[in-house]
């Protein structure tokens, strides 16, 4: 095998395990060759051989006829500090909002064309919301989304455009235009808003942390019922918490 033909192997099944790996969802537990096989469209041979390679490295575990995600994953995820220094240096003023509002609130950074929860603290008062740490929701939708894209390269705007605008909720910003004019007045007033855009009944207001540099390293937001969280009133709360914290990252 040349050198060429050995990297396209190598990437291939690198491609594999992590399709195997990135394919359960919250909620599941153990899964069968069948449906591994059905989800990522590997031929059930294949998805037999790969899960028995991450069964003997730790990184799956075998649950009667089927195999689960293994506790070395979880371990894994607490080295990868990259965001860690973030969410410690954010923890005191989430949890500020959320004492004074009863409200959820969350900590996001953009990933792609969607942003991934980094922190979530939870209010009494605040709906059930679909949103975990290490989970993902389509940034467009999402009134940390359009924080930190407001305050992106144009190039990040314009991946997430091409990608296209899916419809969430019935009320999910879906046509470019307008997502535009948006993200225009988050630049003038340091705030975005999710009007029932990420789930009906539900309403957040976020602002950007922004660098020395002037743009989105992440974002944090209050959420809570449309008949019950006045975005009017809360939202120079989260701004101001956005400031102070922005303020102290280096």
């Amino acid at each position: 095998m040349c050198p060429a033909d050995r990297n396209d192997s190598d990437a291939s099944t690198a491609a594999r395990l992590a399709a195997l790996l990135t394919t359960f969802s919250p909620g599941d537990d153990a899964l069968g060759v069948s449906e591994l096989a059905r989800r990522t469209g590997l031929p059930k041979s294949s998805v037999h051989r790969l899960t028995g390679h991450l069964v003997t490295q730790g990184l799956l575990e075998r649950s009667g006829t089927g195999v689960r995600l293994a506790l070395k994953l979880f371990e894994i995820g607490q080295l990868a500090v990259r965001q860690r220094g973030l969410v410690d240096a954010a923890r005191p003023y989430l949890e500020d909002l959320r004492e004074a509002t009863r409200n959820t609130v969350h900590l996001a950074v953009l990933e792609g064309t969607e942003v991934v929860y980094l922190d979530i603290l939870r209010g009494p008062d605040a709906p059930a919301l679909p949103s975990r740490v290490g989970g993902r929701f389509p940034a467009h939708a999402t009134a940390v989304g359009k924080a930190i894209l407001a305050f992106s390269p144009q190039s990040t705007v314009d991946a997430v455009l091409a990608a296209g605008l899916p419809r969430v909720s019935e009320r999910t910003v879906t046509a470019p235009g307008i997502l535009h004019r948006q993200l225009a007045r988050v630049r003038e007033e340091g705030l975005a808003y999710d009007r029932e855009e990420s789930g009906l009944g539900v309403v957040c207001a976020a602002s950007p942390l922004r660098g020395a540099d002037g743009t989105a390293r992440a974002a944090l937001s209050l959420s809570g019922w449309t008949n019950r969280l006045r975005l009017d009133r809360v939202a120079p709360a989260v701004r101001t918490a956005a400031l102070a914290l922005s303020r102290t990252l280096p």
